[in-house]
């Protein structure tokens, strides 16, 4: 009988816990990524530029480059910095954009790269996606898994606690997204990878069920172990399939249609999904999210974020045109505005104030 399998594209390296930055040049040597010390490191002039006096003293080898933001310039401009400097990896420490910077030229340059995140605010940090800011707008762009992820959660503690709420939103998230990939099999006969809707949908529920709160080191390990399994989710299907659906949809169109107000990835992300579950018929379970993300200071309303209902209604009905070809509950039920004021009067009752 012949042997079935496949390979599964996903890091060398998954380092989380307390303390784990000060391991870095350890870590990365023992696990022969670079036993030379030779890194491109990639920081912000905020969080990456504060921990650059703390661990460069353990990277003697290594050279230091700023990146301004999370454009496609600053991602091309740091893979030209890079180019010919005979590094054995580039790494990404900081934030999102920074990872997503790192990521994008590390690729350009035929580098493996580390991504060593400072806070866990999306599921991006080991996704084999970099979006980045470009003339048009925004754009994902196709990149290797990220070869490491280094986590210290002592300094996820030090990140602004709105990081972490956005985090614990974008994972929840993956509850959603997964019964509209299951929903667009039904109906249209879209393949689902199993392997990746597992991966996806446990990581949001062992995040959703964890009873500890933002100050708990236990449910920080479990938020960023669900981030990291997501990301490698992605990896399996080759797209974002397991971790967005109609949620994200929701999140696009705040993002496009009101840029200058829109709150957090993963604040949009949370409150689109507990609507999409209620809009798709489970209620229960609708209220239940809600009630999770509410005792983790997320919003459940668009008004808690500075929307008022007819603002929502346009959201979720421009919402389908963010993902064209993507088939969620939204592109199902194909709601007219008169249907989504009705529903949505109807989620405000069944979630509570």
């Amino acid at each position: 009988m012949p042997v079935l399998t496949r390979l599964i594209p996903s890091p060398v390296v998954v380092d989380i816990r307390p303390g784990a930055l000060d391991d870095l040049a350890c870590v990365l040597a023992d696990e022969r990524i670079s036993q030379s010390g030779r890194l491109a490191i990639a920081v912000s002039g905020g969080s990456g530029a504060r921990l650059r006096d703390r661990i460069a003293p353990s990277l003697p080898g290594a050279d230091w480059f700023e990146v301004g933001g999370g454009t496609i310039d600053d991602a091309v401009r740091l893979a030209g910095e890079i180019q010919g400097g005979r590094y054995d990896a580039v790494v990404g420490l900081g934030g999102g954009k920074i990872i997503d910077c790192a990521k994008f030229a590390s690729a350009r340059v035929g580098l493996p790269l580390v991504a060593v995140a400072t806070n866990l605010a999306h599921d991006g940090l080991c996704s084999p996606v970099a979006t980045l800011d470009n003339d048009a707008g925004r754009g994902s762009y196709g990149v290797p898994n990220p070869i490491a992820v280094v986590i210290d959660l002592n300094v996820i503690r030090e990140a602004p606690v709105r990081f972490v709420r956005s985090g614990i939103g974008d994972v929840v998230s993956n509850i959603s997204a997964v019964a509209d990939w299951e929903l667009s099999h039904r109906v249209n006969g879209e393949k689902v990878d199993g392997l990746a809707a597992a991966m996806a949908r446990q990581a949001g529920e062992a995040v959703l069920r964890h009873p500890g709160g933002v100050e708990d080191d236990g449910f920080l390990q479990v938020l960023a172990e669900a981030l990291v399994l997501t990301g490698i989710s992605m990896s399996v299907s080759g797209d974002s399939r397991p971790s967005s659906g109609a949620c994200h949809e929701i999140n696009h169109a705040f993002d496009l249609l009101y840029p200058q107000r829109a709150a957090a990835h993963g604040e949009q992300c949370g409150l689109g999904a507990a609507f999409a579950m209620y809009l798709r018929g489970a209620h229960e379970e609708s209220a239940a999210m809600a009630e999770v993300l509410r005792r983790h200071g997320l919003p459940v309303l668009p008004e808690e974020i500075g929307f008022s209902v007819d603002e929502f209604v346009r959201v979720v009905e421009y919402a389908p045109e963010t993902r064209p070809g993507r088939f969620t509950i939204l592109e199902h039920l194909a709601l007219t505005t008169e249907q989504i004021k009705d529903v949505y009067a109807d989620y405000v009752k069944a979630i509570g104030s």
